[in-house]
């Protein structure tokens, strides 16, 4: 896989049974590239260990006078330095097409993952670890992925070095394959420290950013109460718990950094010592003296890609982790996908098995739950997006189960719009730019969600002499546009979409009474012979719904049509009108 390829056509699936499952699935669809670079690495950094010895035979030709050995060792060295050069730069660039391929992958997972969950994955995971997973934890990855193969070459010349100065020099090779393995023992008891020092550091962390993005997304309503400095107070401390974890795991980093250093440096020490011996006494030359010392100060460079690795591997382990829980939220396909195609999507009520509740096919049903948060579990379940997935039994299209229908089918069937629909950066043309089925055009939906005037604000701020709003620019999360602007535009979209069901949560909270009376009847009038299902509590809505369901305590209590109920049931009509029900049971009562 070359970077000019990218993106990949199909990323594949996951295993997502562990975080570190997960980083052998990434390495084992990378094995051609760290094939690649474990063969360069090799080549490299045996180029390099073989320059001590050619420095040996250098001094040799010095010792011995011998122009001719002096020229052959200047041509030798010539060579393994291209040599060297060569490996070293193919190393590089297959090691960062290796991290970049492998983030790419990650990246791309997560952005499948993403768009499959929708709305409910700031639901199942906090948006702080979303962000988290999305940005940092992508590089860590693919940083401990690239770093095998290096590791993997260091091992394999670490090896034939200590080997070849034991055949060499029995005495001095043997002090230095000890001397290594001391110095790759003496960091490996500080690792878990410095993961349990890590991993305290990334959760604050994680917690952190979760706090600024939930402050940044709220920040109008905190002006509007003078929170700021609430949430500024809480950012503060937080920020500083951050730094002072980041320094208590910089500190042990930086003990393994300094063990690193004096464990290499007590090991030439005792080269040095024990070869001046040696060849004072006669039992070594000094071209051989020279290429055990050049030998051994070879090694601490494969020795510091140990320490890399150790680290690519400490950081990367959670942010696997948090990639895992992420992906191990895709939706599952079921027993039908095998049956089922992309299209033919099935047709029917839309029942849930949980609260009783039954919308009829081709009619505006509206739904009245007393607790919002009822509403908000019992409109994902509707999508087949239920909140604790396996917990709650999926929602039925026409007798046939959301959650075992393939996505793209499912995606056809039901559309699901938040209490709080997102509105992505673009042109108000790109916005509207969503799959449908053709039959709604752009301003049929428009007109019917009463966006008006919301295109002559737009038309105004356009640019160009023509003013068109469908050029105008729609700012991030549509925060240049009112929350009725806003809701009214996603109400839109999600028309144009024109799906089997549609299924709206509140879609007139931010509007005035006379545009939510437009709406009503824009709304049943565009939607008339298909399957409509608003979460409302709102009379204008109510009173043009073909049915209305109140939804108590997580069960359909009643259903009938609006007035019917305002008369008859009085908890209904305690929401609705917003009284208590004890004053409407003594009117009736009286």
């Amino acid at each position: 896989m070359h970077i000019r390829d990218l993106p990949y056509s199909d990323p594949g699936e996951p295993d997502v049974r562990s975080g570190f499952r997960f980083l052998l699935w990434l390495f084992r669809h990378q094995l051609g590239g760290q094939t690649r670079a474990l063969l360069w690495g090799t080549l490299h950094q045996a180029s390099i260990a073989l320059l001590p010895l050619v420095l040996g035979l250098v001094v040799q030709a010095v010792v011995h006078r011998s122009g001719r050995e002096l020229a052959l060792s200047g041509l030798l060295m010539l060579a393994i330095s291209l040599a060297m050069t060569l490996a070293d730069t193919m190393l590089h660039r297959q090691a960062v097409t290796n991290w970049i391929t492998a983030a790419a992958r990650v990246q791309q997972l997560l952005a499948r993952r993403t768009t499959q969950l929708g709305g409910m994955l700031t639901q199942r995971v906090a948006a702080g670890e979303v962000v988290k997973v999305s940005t940092g934890d992508v590089e860590k990855i693919g940083w401990f992925v690239e770093s095998v193969s290096r590791f993997g070459a260091a091992v394999v010349v670490v090896l034939s070095v200590c080997t070849g100065l034991i055949v060499f020099e029995p005495r001095l090779g043997l002090l230095v394959a000890a001397g290594v393995l001391a110095v790759v023992l003496s960091f490996v008891p500080l690792l878990p420290a410095a993961v349990r020092r890590a991993d305290i550091e990334r959760g604050k962390s994680g917690r952190a950013t979760e706090l600024a993005s939930d402050t940044v997304a709220g920040l109008r309503v905190l002006r509007g109460i003078g929170g700021e400095e609430l949430f500024l107070e809480r950012y503060r401390r937080a920020s500083q718990e951050v730094r002072a974890a980041s320094v208590r795991s910089a500190r042990m980093w930086s003990l393994i950094d300094a063990v690193q250093v004096v464990m290499p440096g007590l090991l030439l020490v005792a080269v040095v010592w024990q070869g001046a011996t040696m060849a004072s006494e006669g039992r070594i030359s000094a071209g051989a003296l020279v290429t055990v010392y050049g030998a051994a100060t070879f090694l601490m460079f494969p020795l510091r890609l140990f320490q890399e690795t150790a680290m690519a591997f400490t950081f990367s382990r959670p942010s696997a982790k948090r990639a895992v829980r992420v992906l191990g939220l895709l939706r599952e396909s079921g027993p039908a996908d095998a049956a089922r195609g992309t299209d033919g999507a099935p047709r029917g009520d839309l029942r849930d098995p949980a609260s009783g509740l039954v919308a009829r096919e081709g009619l505006l049903t509206a739904v009245v739950c007393g607790d919002p948060n009822t509403a908000e579990r019992l409109a994902g379940r509707l999508g087949g997006h239920p909140l604790h997935e396996g917990e709650e039994p999926s929602a039925l299209l026409g007798g046939v189960a959301l959650d075992g229908l393939p996505l793209a089918v499912a995606r056809t069937a039901v559309l699901v719009q938040d209490k709080d629909p997102v509105l992505l950066s673009g042109t108000l043309r790109e916005l509207l730019a969503v799959p449908s089925s053709g039959r709604v055009t752009v301003e049929e939906a428009l007109g019917a969600a009463q966006c008006g005037d919301v295109l002559e604000a737009l038309s105004r701020a356009a640019a160009g002499p023509q003013g068109d709003p469908m050029a105008a620019r729609i700012t991030e999360r549509g925060r240049s546009l009112s929350g009725g602007q806003r809701q009214r535009l996603a109400l839109a979209r999600s028309l144009i979409t024109d799906p089997e069901v549609l299924v709206l949560d509140e879609p007139t909270s931010a509007v005035d009474s006379h545009t939510e009376a437009r709406i009503a009847a824009g709304l049943a009038g565009l939607r008339a012979g298909r399957s409509t299902v608003v979460f409302t509590s709102s009379p204008l809505l109510l009173d043009r719904a073909d049915a209305v369901v109140f939804v108590d305590e997580g069960r359909v209590a009643a259903q009938g049509t609006h007035r019917d109920l305002l008369e008859t049931h009085a908890g209904y009509r305690a929401v609705v009108t917003r009284e208590p029900e004890t004053t409407h049971y003594a009117e009736e009562t009286a």
